[in-house]
């Protein structure tokens, strides 16, 4: 179960991974990205199919990470996810944001089950802009929405 304290403690970490973050500078993953960096956090980009992110060089797997991290932020199709998620299990992550807008039924019930006999506690489903205090008027309305719907983390 996602809560605050879990949320507050991914946020807290200064470096972690960012897995799937989108080659074009338009998607919003990229968006998300700048404003981690932004914020000061040492962000590991990882794609496969990305040379440069924002000027940085991603690694094509979160095992290739250097140092390592023990968090990660994903950003992957549902398709590819069981396998990215094994990635991150064998690179030692023990703290990963699934993001998505809709909350846990966002997420595959095997993954989040995967997880828990792994040792991974999960953020499932939440959109991390909904948590910073000074973030865009609409990520802030996405979180009163939240709010008025008791979907909230508590």
């Amino acid at each position: 179960m996602t809560t605050q304290n879990l949320i507050k403690e991914f946020l807290s970490q200064k470096r972690f991974a960012m897995i799937g973050v989108s080659r074009s500078s338009k998607d919003f993953s990229r968006s998300l990205f700048r404003e981690f960096m932004n914020r000061g956090y040492d962000v590991v980009p990882v794609n496969p199919h990305a040379s440069e992110i924002e000027g940085i060089k991603p690694q094509s797997n979160i095992r290739e990470v250097s140092p390592p991290v023990t968090g990660a932020l994903l950003l992957v199709p549902p398709l590819f996810m069981q396998q990215v998620v094994q990635d991150c299990a064998d690179a030692g992550v023990t703290l990963l944001w699934i993001y998505g807008i809709t909350g846990s039924s966002s997420v595959d019930s095997r993954i989040l089950r995967f997880c828990e006999d792994h040792g991974i506690r999960v953020i499932a489903g939440q959109c991390p802009f909904m948590f910073f205090h000074d973030a865009a008027f609409f990520h802030r309305l996405h979180g009163w929405a939240w709010k008025m719907a008791g979907m909230y983390p508590k």
